[in-house]
């Protein structure tokens, strides 16, 4: 097996990290049990870029229980935790990832579990997976479907679609309802907070705070500033969402202007230089800048360093960065997502049902090999209904069953007031 890690000794550590997230993640243990039975996956190769961590690696035994061969890399340079990458390769996993990669060994990981494995399914968390093996691979690659986790990839991949370059089926795991309404929503909105507290350990209550973009990410992430007594501020493009934003209680304004009075600021946007130098100019002495966003372009650290005229670091994922007007800004995480940079990412209970559509996706490309064209699928609603009712049953919830005549009623359209 090749794998390439950080150090195996600190699989024991690894171990017990992942049985923690197991213990929290119900819905996907569920299905494990099944897999694990019936085989489903079995003689299916899959080449995985996903945030190694806890969680992951729950999903990736899944899958290897359902039968299936499984090689891993990072979708990010700083989210691996060490010691469950050395746990997963005791695992019998090919793992490509340390915490710390540079970017031309990010890719170069991406590369290898693609060429030493030679996947039938691709699953990925920003489609840096998808787009190397379209424009690295020969047209003889063996993949016939993957997922994607991400609204960053689900968009990159539907522009491949547009242009008609998308070689094989994706299913859309980040549409699912069950994903997005949870994970994006209360797993962003926590994990994002919890790294940026674990990083500065500033007090939230009173001060200003800018969400960039209203998204489900956004609304997520505004709504736990709020809650912990932060003024709240948001910015947008999109007028619905900036309605929406106000209906909910929030101030809505140009980023021209919020950048002149918040305290700290958070992109959630999924685009590329949403605060530039010219804001960074404008804010106030001591302003904190995060991302949320998939990559680590919502910010624009390029022209942050060109303009600084120093910068230090002052304590771990914090860079002080001294402008040209005497101000200083600081940078959490280097850009990169502050929730698994400078913390642990979503909570494992929100990943179970994340991860819970990852593995039931994955089966469904299987069964439906040669089927579907190439082209981005939503999630299947009757597998959403299953990890949502799974979960459900988990967590003790029960709830109504529609009665035959109730059934009736819905299907026909005659019956009035």
């Amino acid at each position: 097996m090749n794998y390439k890690i950080k150090d195996l000794s600190l699989a024991n550590d690894g171990k017990k990290q992942i049985e923690w997230a197991e213990m929290h993640m119900p819905t996907l243990l569920e299905i494990r049990k099944r897999f694990e039975a019936e085989k489903p996956l079995k003689g299916v190769n899959i080449s995985a870029v996903l945030h190694v961590t806890k969680e992951t690696a729950a999903l990736v035994k899944t899958l290897k229980m359902g039968g299936a061969e499984v090689a891993l890399a990072a979708s990010n340079p700083l989210s691996t935790q060490d010691e469950v990458a050395a746990a997963l390769v005791t695992e019998g996993i090919s793992v490509f990832a340390w915490r710390g990669e540079s970017e031309s060994e990010y890719y170069n990981n991406i590369e290898s579990i693609v060429k030493i494995h030679e996947p039938h399914i691709v699953m990925d968390d920003g489609a840096d997976l998808h787009a190397f093996v379209h424009e690295k691979m020969s047209s003889e690659l063996k993949v016939f479907g993957g997922t994607e986790e991400t609204t960053t990839g689900v968009i990159r991949l539907r522009a491949m679609e547009k242009q008609g370059v998308l070689k094989y089926p994706v299913i859309a795991v980040n549409n699912a309802y069950t994903k997005y309404l949870f994970d994006n929503r209360y797993g962003t909105g926590q994990s994002a907070i919890d790294g940026i507290i674990r990083a500065t350990n500033i007090l939230l209550a009173g001060k200003v705070a800018v969400v960039a973009g209203y998204g489900w990410v956004g609304r997520g992430i505004a709504n736990r500033l709020r809650g912990l007594g932060a003024r709240v501020i948001v910015t947008e493009v999109d007028p619905i969402r900036a309605l929406e934003a106000v209906m909910d209680g929030f101030d809505v304004m140009p980023i021209s202007e919020a950048s002149r009075i918040g305290d700290i600021f958070v992109t959630a946007t999924g685009n590329t230089k949403v605060i530039r130098v010219e804001h960074m100019l404008n804010m106030k002495n001591g302003a904190i800048l995060a991302n949320a966003g998939h990559f680590n372009v919502e910010i624009d650290v390029k022209g942050l360093k060109e303009s600084a005229v120093s910068v230090r670091n002052i304590r771990p994922y914090v860079d002080e960065y001294v402008l040209q007007n005497g101000k200083k800004i600081y940078l959490l995480a280097e850009g990169r997502l502050v929730n698994l940079a400078a913390a642990e990412g979503h909570p494992s209970e929100v990943m179970d049902m994340s991860f819970a559509n990852q593995a039931l996706a994955v089966e469904y490309l299987v069964k439906n090999k040669g089927k579907l064209q190439n082209k981005v699928y939503n999630m299947p609603i009757e597998l959403d209904y299953e990890v949502a009712r799974i979960k459900l049953k988990s967590i003790g919830v029960q709830i109504d069953e529609l009665t035959e005549e109730q059934k009736g009623y819905l299907e026909q359209w005659k019956s009035g007031t």
